[in-house]
């Protein structure tokens, strides 16, 4: 299937590793032209930008800053015009976690999940989405979470911020439905990345009894899903939150 990406101008938050990079690669793989952006890992984006070459990115560009910094999502907006001409796809991956019980959650942890994971979305989506009405064209994609739509007990700050992220997309893709531009939210279940490595060795039995498929998704699963979305055959598809978990029981 040809997704019609080629020439695309795609930012990607928190594309260094993880479902990030393999949204970026995934995308770059059809054609579309690649920033993304990091916190602080610097060989993890540095290597991400020469696996972007090898996948056919012509000129992939790696953003150093805090999401969760209005004046960074300004920044990278601003970034985009002047070296790219514009954006036409957003991808809002960007996110972290702080476990703990709601009763001995402090509010430093609450904060700085919710900053990072909801506001930064808001901030990267409120910029972007003003360079996509000059153009009357383009594509938002928020990775939410499972957590986001049934909640997980140690979670609260992180199912709070993504829930939120389903409002967010939701109220979103209602204001700019007629402005030619898609709104939708990825809420992946348990998928192998850094952040889930430990998890699944120190409880993987007791988590993948849990899913209907018995496996943990791949970061290539998902990045598959982002890629359609930001694609001209998504065109009629906004406002959706789309689960892919395998089937996970609870």
């Amino acid at each position: 299937m040809d997704l019609q990406l080629t020439g695309k101008r795609a930012v990607i938050t928190g594309g260094s590793r993880g479902i990030g990079r393999a949204a970026a690669l995934a995308l770059a793989g059809e054609g579309a032209e690649i920033c993304i952006t990091y916190q602080g890992n610097e060989a993890a984006a540095q290597e991400t930008l020469e696996l972007l070459k090898k996948a056919g990115a012509k000129n992939p560009a790696a953003l150093k800053g805090d999401v969760k910094d209005p004046a960074f999502a300004a920044e990278a907006a601003a970034h985009m015009k002047e070296i790219y001409g514009g954006a036409e796809i957003l991808v809002n991956n960007a996110g972290i976690t702080d476990d703990g019980l709601m009763m001995r959650m402090k509010a430093e942890s609450w904060d700085k999940v919710v900053n990072t994971n909801l506001n930064g979305a808001f901030y990267m989506l409120k910029e972007f989405s003003t360079l996509m009405l000059k153009q009357r064209a383009g594509r938002i994609v928020n990775l939410s979470s499972i957590a986001g739509v049934k909640g997980n007990a140690g979670q609260t700050n992180y199912a709070a911020s993504k829930a939120g992220l389903i409002g967010l997309t939701l109220a979103a893709a209602k204001e700019l439905g007629g402005k030619g531009i898609t709104v939708n939210a990825i809420a992946p279940g348990v998928i192998e990345t850094d952040r889930t490595k430990a998890l699944l060795e120190g409880q993987g039995d007791a988590i993948l009894s849990a899913i209907g498929s018995g496996r943990a998704g791949k970061p290539e699963e998902v990045a598959a899903l982002v890629t359609f979305l930001c694609s001209e055959q998504a065109a009629y598809i906004t406002g959706q939150i789309i689960a892919i978990d395998g089937g996970l029981i609870c």
